[in-house]
C-alpha cells in the first residue's frame, strides 16, 4: 500500500525546503545588490543592507575639517559642518583615531597652540583660535553618530551619464546590445535550416554531420579564437561588430542545432507527411509548420545566446577592442572595479544595471525555456 498512485511522497517537505533554500540562494543576494545600489557610500560602509531600513549607530570614517576663517571680537574662528546632509545625530567625537570618542558633543577639545574645536549633536563645528589658522592642517574629526536611513538615485545617474575612470557605462550598455542582439537572432536564423535539414531531410552523410555537431558541443571556444581572428583579418573583416557577430554565431550554432534538431525530429511525422502528400514543399512545410511549433525550443536557444553574449568578455576583447566607443558592459565593469574598488555605490548600481536586461529576458521567457527543455521527453 505503501506505492498507490497518487499518494504524495514522505519526505516531500524536504524537496519543498530544498526548493525554497535555492530560490532563497539566488534571489536574497540579487535584492541586497537592488538595495545597496540605492545606497549612500557612507552607509553601505557602515552596515549591511539587511539594516537599510533602520538607524544605525556606528562609527563614521574620519572627517577632514575646512571652512573659510573669520575673525570675530579679535578671535579667529572657523564654522562648518561634518555632514553634507542633515539627519546624524553625533554621541562622541574625537581627534584621533587611537581615541576615537574621547569626548562628549558639546565638550570643547584642546588641539595645541590655543586652538580648540567644539562639536555639536547636528555636525556643527567651531574652531577657534586667538592667532590665525590659516597656515595650520586641518585636524581630521572621528565620530560615533546614529545615522537614518538614506536612500538616493545618484548612484544610476552617476553610472549611466557620467564618465567613471574615462569611460561611460551607458555607451558600454547600448555597445552590448549592439552585440547581443544580432548575435543571439543570426544563430537562430541559420541553426533553424540546419535543423530542420538534419531531422527531416534525407540525404547522404546526415548521420555524420549530426555527429560532428554533437562533437563541437565539447569544443573549448579558447582554442578558436586566435585562428578565427587571423581568418578575420584575412578576409578584411578584422576587429568590429561584424567579426564578433561572426564569432558569437560560430561559437553557438553547435547547441543550437543541436538543440533544435532534438525538438523538430520529435514532431509529429503525419504533420509532415500530410503537407507533403498536399503538394507542400520542404521550405513551406518549415516556414508554416515547422517553426510555429518549434517556437519553444527557439525561446530556450534565444535565452542561453542572449545570456552567454551579454554576459561575455573574453569574445569582445578579441572581436571588438578595448576602445571606449568599443568596449561592452563586462569590460567596462572591470575596468571600473580597478580604479574605484572603493566606490561600493558606484560598483552595486552598475553590476544591477548589467544584471536588469538578462533578469527580464528570463523572467518573459522563462515559460518557453522549461517547454523546450522538457520536449521529447515524454512521447
Amino acid at each position: 500500500m505503501e506505492n498507490i498512485a497518487g499518494k504524495k511522497p514522505a519526505l516531500l517537505w524536504v524537496v519543498h525546503l530544498c526548493t525554497a533554500a535555492l530560490v532563497a540562494l539566488w534571489v536574497l543576494p540579487t535584492f541586497g545588490l537592488l538595495v545597496s545600489s540605492f545606497r549612500t557610500g557612507d552607509q553601505i560602509s557602515t552596515s549591511g543592507w539587511w539594516r537599510a531600513l533602520s538607524t544605525q549607530e556606528s562609527q563614521l570614517p574620519a572627517i577632514r575639517l575646512g571652512g573659510d576663517e573669520v575673525q570675530r571680537d579679535g578671535v579667529f574662528v572657523i564654522e562648518g559642518n561634518l555632514f553634507a546632509t542633515s539627519g546624524a545625530e553625533i554621541s562622541r567625537w574625537g581627534t584621533s583615531s587611537r581615541e576615537p570618542e574621547a569626548f562628549e558633543v558639546g565638550q570643547s577639545a584642546d588641539l595645541g597652540d590655543g586652538v580648540t574645536l567644539t562639536v555639536t549633536p547636528e555636525g556643527g563645528f567651531v574652531m577657534s583660535s586667538a592667532s590665525s589658522m590659516a597656515e595650520m592642517r586641518m585636524p581630521r574629526v572621528f565620530v560615533t553618530a546614529s545615522t537614518p536611513p538614506d536612500f538616493t538615485t545618484n548612484n544610476y545617474s552617476t553610472v549611466l551619464f557620467s564618465p567613471l575612470a574615462g569611460q561611460t557605462i551607458g555607451q558600454a550598455f547600448i555597445n552590448t546590445l549592439t552585440v547581443a542582439i544580432p548575435a543571439t537572432i543570426i544563430p537562430i536564423l541559420v541553426a533553424a535550416f540546419a535543423a530542420y535539414a538534419l531531422a527531416w531531410m534525407d540525404f547522404p552523410g546526415r548521420a555524420l554531420l549530426v555527429a560532428l555537431v554533437v562533437g563541437l558541443l565539447v569544443v573549448p571556444l579558447q582554442l578558436a579564437l586566435i585562428p578565427l581572428l587571423q581568418f578575420h583579418n584575412w578576409i578584411g573583416i578584422g576587429k568590429g561588430y561584424l567579426g564578433i557577430w561572426m564569432a558569437h554565431t560560430g561559437f553557438g550554432l553547435p547547441l543550437a542545432i543541436y538543440l533544435l534538431r532534438n525538438y523538430m525530429a520529435g514532431l509529429p511525422r503525419d504533420i509532415i507527411e500530410n503537407a507533403r502528400v498536399d503538394g507542400a514543399t520542404d521550405f513551406q512545410i518549415f516556414v508554416r509548420i515547422i517553426l510555429p511549433l518549434s517556437f519553444p525550443a527557439l525561446a530556450s536557444f534565444a535565452i542561453f545566446q542572449f545570456l552567454w553574449t551579454w554576459n561575455d568578455l573574453l569574445v569582445a576583447l578579441v572581436f571588438l577592442g578595448t576602445g571606449n566607443d568599443q568596449q561592452v558592459l563586462t569590460g567596462n565593469l572591470v575596468n571600473l572595479m580597478g580604479s574605484r574598488g572603493g566606490d561600493w555605490e558606484i560598483l552595486s548600481a552598475s553590476a544591477f544595471v548589467s544584471i536588469a536586461v538578462p533578469l527580464i529576458v528570463f523572467f518573459a521567457m522563462q515559460k518557453y525555456l522549461v517547454r523546450g527543455l522538457l520536449a521529447g521527453s515524454v512521447k
